[in-house]
């Protein structure tokens, strides 16, 4: 547990999800790209072993107290299992470097066994750095698994520009390919609920910003809610993260059925807060740019003041995270300066005052 803390990570969740009382506020940084920087390691070395990558999460929690891991599936796990060609980088995150799938006629030619933890090295590593945090933090800390939800995970198979204009031309091959990622989705979902481990499902290619809403209810919508259906199935926890701007499709989104929406600083909070914040919690959505990479310490201050005063009343309750992934060349001091803030502004009970919050 922190120093600065009076409760572990759990034990605030838990009160938080009881409508028990916390000491302070929430506190989840996307602490995902920046990990290895934080304890001094390269990307590569991170990912070169579960022991390295579990030592990278347990060092982060150790040095700042958030109130979740935030382990790395990612958004390409689907493609590079089938075959796709990725970069390995010594010092940033490996990118799709050629897709698997070439022509949409070719989906049967894959292998879809092979995203299966059976089969998948990557996948059993991800799940040893699970369980490696949870033996040696768990009983303090919630471990989650960042994720792709439906039309990301198929983006991963099918270059996405390819996907988005086949959406319009060859729908049905689009909905085939979405069959095959959904499924496979939902093996290595039930993986990893059986560890015990929370699901954050992230679906950018889905967002408003690239997708009109008659596409986001055709092509994600339908797939999304077998997703969350079966992770309620299996007794598991589902955070969906959406960038970009889901202004549209909010109430779309929230009706697949996850526990808890977390929105990008593209999207206002008290917009988010009023159209969907008495059906589920929020978290969000401190500017992870133009705040966290860009920002002084009292902007980063400013921010999460700011961003707390907004949400904190949501109707089912608010947690204070960034809009997306912290990205690695974001400056350590500024997470630090997160969490710090977080503890003088996010404090229970809430000093309504210091936040500028008129009774």
């Amino acid at each position: 547990m922190h120093k600065e803390d009076q409760m572990t990570p759990n034990q605030r969740l838990q009160a938080f999800m009881t409508g028990g009382e916390m000491d302070r506020i929430l506190s989840m940084p996307l602490i995902v790209s920046i990990l290895h920087r934080v304890v001094g390691m390269t990307h590569k070395e991170k990912r070169s072993s579960a022991e390295n990558e579990a030592a990278a999460h347990i060092g982060c929690y150790k040095k700042y107290g958030n109130d979740i891991l935030i382990i790395e599936y990612g958004l390409h796990g689907i493609g590079r299992a089938l075959g796709n060609k990725m970069t390995d980088p010594e010092d940033s995150v490996p990118a799709i470097e050629e897709n698997v799938l070439k022509d949409l006629d070719d989906l049967d030619k894959l292998d879809f066994s092979l995203t299966t933890k059976d089969k998948d090295p990557e996948l059993q590593r991800i799940l040893e750095v699970c369980r490696i945090c949870k033996e040696k933090v768990g009983d303090e800390v919630p471990i989650g698994v960042l994720i792709s939800g439906p039309f990301t995970a198929a983006a991963s198979v099918y270059p996405v520009e390819k996907m988005l204009k086949a959406s319009r031309k060859s729908p049905e091959k689009v909905h085939a390919l979405l069959r095959k990622a959904t499924d496979a989705l939902k093996g290595i979902y039930v993986d990893f609920i059986k560890e015990g481990i929370i699901i954050i499902q992230c679906d950018p290619i889905s967002s408003g910003s690239l997708l009109h809403i008659n596409q986001y209810r055709e092509f994600v919508k339908p797939y999304a809610s077998e997703l969350n259906e079966t992770i309620v199935e299996a007794g598991g926890v589902n955070v969906m993260h959406m960038c970009g701007d889901i202004s549209k499709t909010i109430h779309d989104i929230v009706e697949t059925g996850g526990a808890m929406l977390s929105i990008d600083n593209v999207v206002d909070m008290e917009f988010a807060k009023n159209e969907v914040g008495n059906q589920l919690p929020l978290l969000g959505n401190v500017d992870p740019v133009g705040v966290l990479l860009h920002g002084s310490k009292e902007e980063v201050f400013e921010a999460v003041k700011e961003t707390i005063r907004k949400g904190y009343d949501s109707p089912k309750g608010f947690i204070l995270a960034s809009g997306c992934d912290i990205t690695q060349n974001v400056l350590v001091e500024n997470i630090d300066a997160f969490m710090e803030a977080s503890r003088i502004y996010g404090k229970y009970p809430l000093d309504k005052e210091l936040l500028g919050i008129e009774e």
